[in-house]
């Protein structure tokens, strides 16, 4: 084990998200182009086939971390370096464990004359090392539940969906008892947007070990699903010498950008929310948003009907009403609050969107707000208005109502999410919360951000519209409207996480009472 005693043999791969994460900056992210970049930059500053040795190295320690008591290896090697990181990785787990008489087998679905340089000399290594390596994707005898698989198949160089003898390795890995830790990404998996099509063969994992930068594909869409827990390698080496192309949120980090209430505060310090509703008929979406705008902890809130006299909330009768048109006639009250609009609001609240996007001071649309400025080219150029007047507003959108807003299909935002987010927060002039899985948080000129929480549970009516009135509040109380989205999406998933790990539904009533006292300052 002469590895060992290498400076680098301290290094251990580090947990990403999860209850053990304790990071208090963001994660960066690196589409691929970038990540090739950054392999080649450090590549050209070290010894020979460092950088794959110290991949190899830190996959064969993650994989004893999680399977400490494995009775078998079997490593699935493709033909290009992601095979190289498996054959070292298989070099290691023999060295350690052929003593102890546990078998390591590699299956190489590829041609040892089209290898890599780095990878072609990582073969030569594991043979040395007596690793037994054979043609093909057939499994040794004996895998069972106690084994451990490792995906070395592909990882970044999927350029497009596998075929032929790959397929059929991921098929056979998929059909095998034991867990598996994939390198890099689950094989099939696409780097930079995590967006599978439903016939696409992709490897289900139960561990993914990122080797020098973490792609956003494992923390949205369906990336989501297939990484398992993710961890990280750096390679010993600085990734942000090439720009990150998203932030991944850490909780700590966004609790950070938070200041602690002051004793000295009262209820103004923390601003007025004007929750602006449409149809009569659809007046529960627009309380739940309310009651989420006073979970957050915002000064004062109202729900703004077209019929005052018949809203409210008997359960929570710190919750104010207004008369909206009274409302939309006074832009000095519009200007000072942070104004919340479109949940449950029909075709009506197309009425109000004028006045609203004219003066309101911070302003989130939502659901049937979206709808309408998508319907209208005069509401577009409004909104586009309000960032000439140093007016900020936020967009919630679902994928087919970004799609709507972009002229797309739902199919296609959902193919590059942060794309889809940032384009749509360039075109509008807005900070936009584009809602999934892995939501993304984009503004206009900045690095998007990934927010990797939330799960099923929230697929039930109503979940929107508290997150668009618990962002209100959050905005509310001062913070830049980035951030306030930011932690309101943070906030909700979590919660959702914590009360309904399996993702069973989860009541928007009770999603917002579980919210109380969940700020980022507390």
């Amino acid at each position: 084990m002469a590895e060992l005693t290498h400076p680098e043999a301290h290094r251990r791969p580090q947990p990403v998200l999860g209850h053990r994460d304790q990071r208090p900056q963001p994660w960066p992210l690196h589409l691929t182009a970038a990540a090739r970049q950054l392999e080649a930059t450090h590549a050209a500053t070290l010894p020979p086939h460092t950088l794959m040795r110290r991949a190899g190295l830190g996959v064969a320690r993650l994989a004893l971390a999680v399977m400490p008591h494995l009775r078998q290896a079997w490593v699935l090697a493709g033909p290009g370096n992601n095979g190289g990181d498996g054959f070292e990785a298989a070099l290691h787990l023999q060295r350690w464990l052929a003593p102890a008489g546990v078998p390591v087998h590699v299956g190489f679905v590829g041609d040892a004359a089209g290898l890599p340089a780095d990878a072609a000399a990582a073969l030569v290594r594991a043979r040395e090392a007596g690793v037994q390596i054979t043609p093909g994707h057939d499994a040794p005898p004996g895998l069972g539940a106690d084994a451990l698989v490792i995906d070395a198949l592909l990882g970044r160089g999927l350029s497009r969906p596998p075929e032929g003898a790959l397929a059929a390795a991921i098929d056979a890995l998929q059909r095998c008892p034991a867990p598996v830790l994939a390198v890099d990404l689950p094989s099939g998996l696409p780097a930079d947007t995590g967006a599978l099509s439903a016939h696409t063969p992709c490897v289900q994992a139960r561990w993914t070990l990122a080797l020098l930068s973490l792609p956003p594909g494992l923390f949205t869409a369906q990336g989501r699903d297939v990484a398992g827990d993710i961890w990280w390698d750096d390679l010993g080496v600085d990734v942000l010498v090439a720009p990150p192309a998203a932030w991944l949120a850490s909780g700590p980090a966004l609790a950070a950008a938070w200041q602690a209430r002051r004793h000295a505060q009262h209820k103004g310090s923390f601003g007025d929310v004007w929750v602006v509703s449409g149809a009569p008929t659809m007046q529960g979406a627009a309380v739940l948003a309310s009651r989420a705008a006073l979970a957050a902890g915002a000064g004062r809130v109202y729900l703004a009907t077209l019929n005052p006299a018949a809203a409210g909330d008997p359960l929570h009768p710190e919750l104010m009403t207004a008369d909206q048109p009274l409302l939309l006639g006074q832009p000095e009250r519009l200007a000072q609050g942070t104004v919340v609009a479109g949940c449950g609001g029909g075709a009506a609240i197309a009425d109000a969107l004028p006045s609203l996007m004219a003066h309101a001071g911070r302003l989130v649309l939502d659901a049937d707000a979206l709808n309408a400025v998508a319907a209208d080219a005069s509401l577009q150029a409004a909104l586009r208005r309000r960032a000439d007047a140093a007016l900020t507003t936020v967009l919630t959108p679902h994928p087919l109502e970004a799609a709507r807003l972009l002229g797309q299909t739902a199919q296609a935002v959902q193919a590059d999410r942060l794309q889809a987010a940032q384009t749509l927060a360039e075109s509008y002039r807005a900070v936009v919360v584009l809602k999934g899985s892995g939501s993304v948080v984009a503004s206009r000129g900045e690095t998007p951000w990934i927010l990797p929480v939330g799960n099923a549970a929230l697929a039930t009516p109503g979940s929107g519209d508290v997150l668009a009135g618990w962002l209100g509040g959050l905005w509310s109380q001062g913070a830049q409207a980035a951030t306030a989205a930011r932690s309101a999406v943070w906030l909700h998933g979590r919660t959702a996480e914590r009360l309904r790990p399996s993702g069973l539904a989860l009541a928007a009533s009770a999603l917002v009472e579980a919210l109380q006292g969940q700020g980022p300052s507390r």
